[in-house]
């Protein structure tokens, strides 16, 4: 008979803080994507939805970090910077850009929850965490989807702006967890 791996506090803590690092940085996004379109823009009102669903998510890791004693990651000011200004560049370059960095954004973040609930189910850790993650997850693939149905695919050089931006947040991800 084969146990399962145990996820340790420090692995769960990690698990946290990187969450809710992401749900930061996209409220910063969609903060920066909202400053550049107006509330009359494209899609202005799809963002602003978006948006508000991030920030309940935020604020839901940001209580349950409270609880449970998670430090945050010591680059809030960075993702703050770098999420604002990824929104109001894409929002720059147009429309379709704006949805396809919401596109990319979340296809990553899918994969990345995904991972953490996989994690999660096979040590039986963390109900809580993993209804969490679960519930944001379907969220965060509603935002990709919704996004790609508004023209993401349609931005200029889209698929060398998605890979960038995916391979960001993937980088963005490691940082969180660990600094």
């Amino acid at each position: 008979m084969t146990t399962s791996p145990r996820i340790s506090k420090e692995e769960l803590h990690r698990m946290i803080r990187v969450d809710q690092a992401g749900e930061f940085g996209a409220t910063r996004i969609y903060e920066g994507q909202l400053a550049v379109m107006g509330d009359r823009g494209p899609h202005a009102a799809e963002i602003a939805g978006m948006a508000a669903q991030e920030e309940g998510h935020r604020a839901k890791f940001d209580a349950l970090m409270a609880e449970r004693g998670v430090r945050p990651t010591v680059l809030r000011p960075f993702w703050s910077a770098a999420g604002y200004a990824l929104g109001a560049t894409t929002a720059l370059i147009g429309p379709e850009a704006a949805m396809a960095c919401t596109a990319a954004v979340e296809e990553e973040i899918d994969k990345h929850y995904s991972d953490q609930l996989d994690r999660l189910q096979e040590t039986n850790a963390d109900p809580e965490l993993a209804e969490m993650i679960e519930e944001f997850r379907e969220d965060e693939r509603e935002h990709r989807d919704a996004a790609l149905a508004a023209g993401a695919e349609r931005a200029p050089a889209y698929p060398l702006l998605a890979g960038v931006i995916r391979l960001g947040c993937r980088a963005a991800i490691k940082l969180a967890e660990r600094i």
